[in-house]
Parts: C-alpha cells; sequence; structure tokens
C-alpha cells in the first residue's frame, strides 16, 4: 500500500458544481488535512517532551468511511459530499485527506464538515505518526 497521488481542488469544485443539486448549494467548504511535524500529543494534550514527526502509516475503513459519507449526505440542507482519503507511508507536509461538502446554508456547511471530518478521524481512520 503506498500514498495516493492528490486530487485537484479546482477539478473537484468544478464537477460538484455541475452536479444536479448545485443550484441548491450557496456555499462549498473544502478540509484539507496533512501530516504535521509537530506530534498530536504535542498540539492536543501539552506533552513537551515529543519528537518532531517525520511521516506516518495511514490507513482508513472504507466500508466505515463510506457509512460516514451517507451520514453526512442525509443532513439537513447538504446536498453534495465527497472524500479522498490517501493511505500508507505518508512524510510531513503530504496530504491525509481531502473533504468537500456543499450545502444551502454556512452554519449548516460548517456543521456537516465538522461532523464528518470528526467522524473520520474517530471511527474510520488509523494514524500512526512515525518519529
Amino acid at each position: 500500500m503506498s500514498k495516493k497521488i492528490s486530487p485537484s481542488m479546482d477539478q473537484w469544485i468544478k464537477e460538484a458544481k455541475a452536479e444536479p443539486n448545485a443550484g441548491k448549494v450557496g456555499m462549498y467548504l473544502f478540509h484539507n488535512g496533512t501530516v504535521r511535524e509537530t506530534a498530536k500529543a504535542m498540539v492536543r494534550n501539552g506533552a513537551s517532551d515529543t519528537k518532531p514527526v517525520v511521516g506516518m502509516h495511514f490507513s482508513y475503513d472504507a466500508a466505515k468511511l463510506n457509512a460516514a459519507v451517507e451520514q453526512a449526505r442525509a443532513l439537513d440542507g447538504i446536498y453534495y459530499v465527497r472524500v479522498w482519503l490517501n493511505e500508507g507511508q505518508l512524510d510531513a507536509g503530504d496530504d491525509i485527506m481531502y473533504v468537500l461538502i456543499g450545502g444551502d446554508i454556512r452554519p449548516r456547511v460548517i456543521d456537516a464538515l465538522q461532523f464528518l471530518v470528526g467522524k473520520i478521524k474517530k471511527e474510520c481512520v488509523v494514524e500512526t505518526e512515525l518519529n
């Protein structure tokens, strides 16, 4: 399993705007998660004894991911959802994921993005930082 080539966000938004429900969308919001050099323990928990991250091993459960995407699509006012996840051995700076949400109004789109990215991170992926 080796890392994938990241998709084009320009292409994604072009395709999203060509979808039948595009006229109902008032906002598109992207998320691009990347491998950072600062350890999760330092960023989230304030740990000061961490080494810099040089990479990550990243994998995901496709069935769980598909279920999470379907849940996001079912949210009120959400008309477009697209997700891409990388996999394999990633280096600092590499893309981990892209998520695009399109919906009718800003609060719903922001909530849907937060819901889906949170669900992906908590339930669908395995991230192992490499020092």
